[in-house]
């Protein structure tokens, strides 16, 4: 297959990895530029099904396939073992952001520190130099 030939294949996989938001997009620049592409981008739409095609939806996609991680298999041993590692994982990603509210905790207080430091350094410098001086 040429080049030539394999653009509209490309185009939309392209298209299609974008969700519907980019098929109207690609018809509405099609009537502005010319009317004719944009009537067959429209028609390709609704022949095609990809007006009211859901695998066309990004979210549908993730959403499906969150799902599936959570459907049984059928073997035993598998989904034991995939619930124990899913625990496991679900388990470190609350540790790594507990650590990491820690980590923004403590980068705050040192902050909030070196600014109550700076505040009464410059407040002292400002006491000194309104003082006469006693000669």
């Amino acid at each position: 297959m040429t080049a030539i030939a394999a653009w509209p294949r490309s185009a939309e996989t392209w298209l299609d990895e974008r969700g519907k938001g980019a098929w109207i997009a690609a018809m509405v620049l099609g009537f502005i530029v010319f009317w004719p592409v944009g009537l067959a981008i429209l028609a390709y739409m609704i022949w095609g099904k990809r007006m009211f095609n859901k695998s066309c939806n990004r979210s549908y996609r993730n959403n499906s396939h969150a799902w599936a991680m959570h459907r049984p298999s059928g073997n035993a041993a598998f989904d034991a073992y995939k619930t124990e590692t899913l625990k496991r994982l679900e388990e470190e990603q609350e540790a790594f952001s507990d650590f990491l509210r820690r980590l923004r905790e403590a980068k705050d207080k040192a902050e909030f520190d070196q600014f109550m430091d700076d505040r009464a350094r410059r407040r002292a410098d400002e006491a000194r130099s309104v003082q006469p001086a006693d000669n």
